[in-house]
């Protein structure tokens, strides 16, 4: 666009190109005190950059070539689209991703560059003239250059660097599954160990050493470490032969005080990065001399504490140190270590249980049930478990509490019928697939038909000397913003429900088959809880006794939860069993309580939104005032993103009704449901595509997404954490293009 017939700049008739020319040509002779500009902003906005100078200075050398050659291209009048990208700055790209760094600083690095060439442009273009219709018409053709040509270096910076990544992935692939072939060849834990240490010696490190606690040597349980740690050595390797790096031999024990960093991975199962300064020991060897001297002599520069865990128990510590390898350790050298090494205590801790098969059972069924119960906002749970007291010991009964989206939640009580390792571990396989199906988000009904699939074909890949396995399951769904609870049982006992005044119900619903059968229907009922109310699920060892009738189990049971309808629900839980078990029980007790919480009004929000493509604004706008209302304005630029390209979707390829919802609790879950029953899939765009990014940008912004069915189409929702600052990350900065703001700026005389 060119401004004629104006004699505003040295009494100079002047287009906006010749404007631009003339302020270019003027920034272009202080370019390097520009770039002196440029560092300082550096410093003070991304102080992390700095932790590598071999990553920050080349960084710094390609935004001063690139900012040289957009200067010299709008003072020649020529298109920033014919300003090629330096190929340094796609080999520094590389270089971000072979670090293990993340994408958001090097593309906020050049968001920091813009803005600063903008500022200096327009600050420039005043001194030149003061005619606001010309200055206007500058600014937005300026704009309009800078978006288009950071856009176009953000998406080759992004692809060099996921090129890099994906190498780096392959690589990691390749090193994991090798170490799955040579770790664990026998169940000697020595063995083993050593197995680990050259995998690492190989691919990771240039000294790899292995400590294991004593109980572990000798086939017990681990004990919960707690500090200081006494450790033994059981392997070691080294690219210096006799590994002259450490200062502790095969079998010496070790002791690590409280605040080493040993001690720390041990004590909290937390993996750590540690960088080693020259001629500078660690506080936490600073009191040993002899470790101190090995650290100077190698000049050993860098490590990795990883601990040892398998099946929730950590067994021992490995360390990775770098001494000949110039580069220290990153992020994604520790992650390899961590799945290396996860692999290594596997094994290790087969070798130890390898002796103690009974203990093993008994393991196995402690693990497989729920270590924490997610009851969060929704519900309040509280459960238990007693085996059988019977030889036997270790039966199938679980229970589970689920997190679905929109903030409701699954609870799942089950048995399999039998004892022993075999019971034991269908019900973790069951319990497995329960929480599998669980992420589809199919109904009740859906789910336990699948299930039964699972368990038939369970069935048909056991040895045929095998009983058949026969399951029973109840699953329920709790929407704490309609207060509708649906539940199918597949030949389960049915919960009892206690309102808040304490009255007991046990209702008269559909029971379908036990799992196994095949070819039978389930049926889900759906009714209306009361804030407040209780749900019991348990399985039959609870009410059935040998010299007890089962209807005498049920009074029991509501005698305990009519009483006790206002305590605690961990009291109730101990109530219950110590009245309806006298001693060990003969069968295997499964025990969930669930007391249910309502969303208020004010923590939901919904919009029926027209199948319009002019609706998304307002759609932004409905969730931008609603976040504000809540007092949760860090939110509102991702929210703003997710809701835009929710709503696009839907209108795109939905169909009405389309609504829109918002469900404050622990996190911020947005919901947009339309009419259509085709799923989304999320998918990487090409370079050349036009679209096809935005569930990739939701997947970015959120903690979780995901898609559910209904009886009259799909609700496609978002999850963001609320405890954190909801701001838009910087790695998805090159894919967002404010095209509404733009054209709106650019409608401006």
């Amino acid at each position: 666009m060119n401004i004629r017939d104006r004699r505003s700049v040295f009494g100079m008739e002047v287009s906006v190109d010749a404007l631009l020319s003339m302020a270019a040509g003027r920034l272009r002779g202080r370019a390097s005190g520009l770039v002196d500009q440029l560092v300082q902003i550096y410093h003070d906005e991304i102080p992390e950059f700095w932790e590598d100078d071999d990553l920050a200075n080349p960084l710094l050398a390609s935004i001063a070539e690139e900012l040289s050659a957009v200067l010299s291209a709008l003072e020649g009048g020529v298109g920033l689209d014919a300003v090629e990208i330096p190929a340094s700055a796609a080999s520094h790209s590389r270089g971000f991703a072979q670090r293990g760094r993340p994408l958001s600083a090097l593309l906020r690095s050049y968001r920091l560059a813009q803005n600063c060439m903008l500022k200096w442009m327009l600050e420039e273009t005043r001194r030149l003239t003061s005619d606001v219709e010309l200055l206007n018409a500058a600014t937005v053709r300026l704009i309009t250059l800078s978006f288009e040509y950071v856009d176009r270096a953000a998406e080759q910076h992004v692809a060099a660097y996921q090129q890099e990544r994906d190498r780096w992935l392959q690589r990691r692939l390749l090193v994991v599954n090798e170490a799955s072939m040579r770790i664990g060849t026998t169940l000697d834990i020595a063995r083993t160990g050593q197995e680990l240490a050259e995998v690492g010696i190989e691919h990771i490190a240039d000294l790899v050493t292995v400590d294991l606690l004593d109980p572990v040597l000798q086939g017990q349980n681990a004990e919960r470490a707690t500090a200081p740690v006494v450790l033994r050595r059981v392997a070691q390797q080294s690219v210096l032969e006799g590994c002259p790096e450490t200062t502790a031999a095969i079998q010496q024990t070790l002791t690590h005080p409280e605040e080493s960093a040993v001690a720390r991975a041990l004590v909290t199962g937390q993996a750590s990065r540690h960088h080693i300064e020259p001629d500078h020991a660690p506080d936490r060897v600073a009191a040993d001399p002899a470790r101190v001297e090995t650290l100077n002599a190698y000049r050993i520069h860098s490590e990795l504490v990883v601990p040892l865990r398998a099946r929730g128990t950590t067994l021992g510590v490995a360390q990775f140190f770098r001494h000949h390898t110039a580069t220290p350790f990153t992020d994604d050298d520790l992650l390899l270590a961590q799945e290396i090494a996860a692999r290594a205590a596997v094994y290790i801790d087969n070798a130890r249980r390898y002796t103690h098969e009974r203990s093993i059972a008994l393991t196995l069924q402690r693990s497989l049930l729920p270590q924490r119960l997610a009851g969060s906002s929704t519900v309040e749970v509280a459960a238990r478990y007693l085996p059988a007291g019977s030889h036997a010991g270790v039966g199938g009964d679980w229970y589970d509490v689920i997190p679905l989206s929109g903030g409701r939640v699954a609870l799942v009580v089950g048995d399999v019928v039998g004892h022993g390792l075999a019971a034991s571990a269908t019900m973790g396989r069951l319990r497995t697939a329960v929480r599998a199906l669980a992420d589809v988000d199919v109904r009740p009904d859906e789910l336990l038909t699948r299930l039964d699939d699972v368990v038939i074909r369970l069935r048909h890949e056991e040895s045929p000397v095998t009983e058949e396995t026969i399951a029973t399951c109840l699953y329920a769904v709790y929407d704490p913003v309609s207060c509708q609870c649906s539940l199918a049982s597949a030949g389960h006992v049915l919960p009892a429900f206690v309102t808040p005044d304490g009255a007991v119900d046990f209702p008269d619903l559909p029971i379908g088959p036990p799992l196994g059968l095949g070819g039978l229907p389930f049926e889900t009922a759906e009714f209306e809880l009361q804030e407040g109310s209780l749900l019991a699920l348990y399985t039959d060892g609870l009410i059935n006794a040998p010299a007890r009738d089962i209807d005498i189990g049920l009074g029991l049971m509501r005698d305990v939860l009519s009483r006790l309808s206002t305590s605690s629900i961990e009291e109730t839980c101990d109530t219950l069993l110590a009245t309806l078990l006298s001693g060990r029980p003969t069968d295997d007790v499964a025990l969930l309580l669930a007391r249910t919480r309502v969303f208020n009004a004010d923590q939901v929000a919904a919009w029926s939104i027209p199948a319009d493509p002019a609706a998304v604004s307002d759609a932004r706008r409905y969730a931008s005032d609603q976040l504000t209302a809540w007092g949760l304005d860090h939110a509102v630029f991702t929210t703003e993103l997710v809701v835009s390209e929710l709503v696009t979707n839907a209108i795109r390829y939905g169909g009405s009704p389309i609504q829109l919802r918002l469900i404050r609790q622990a996190t911020l879950i947005c919901e947009v449901s339309d009419a259509s029953n085709t799923a989304p899939h999320l998918r990487r765009a090409r370079m050349s595509d036009e679209g096809g990014r935005g569930l990739l940008l939701v997947a970015q912004l959120t903690e979780r997404w995901g898609t559910r069915f209904t009886g009259s189409g799909k609700i496609i929702w978002a999850e963001q954490p609320l405890q954190e600052a909801g701001s838009l990350p910087e790695s998805a900065m090159g894919y967002v293009l404010d095209l509404e703001a733009l054209a709106h700026l650019d409608s401006e005389p």
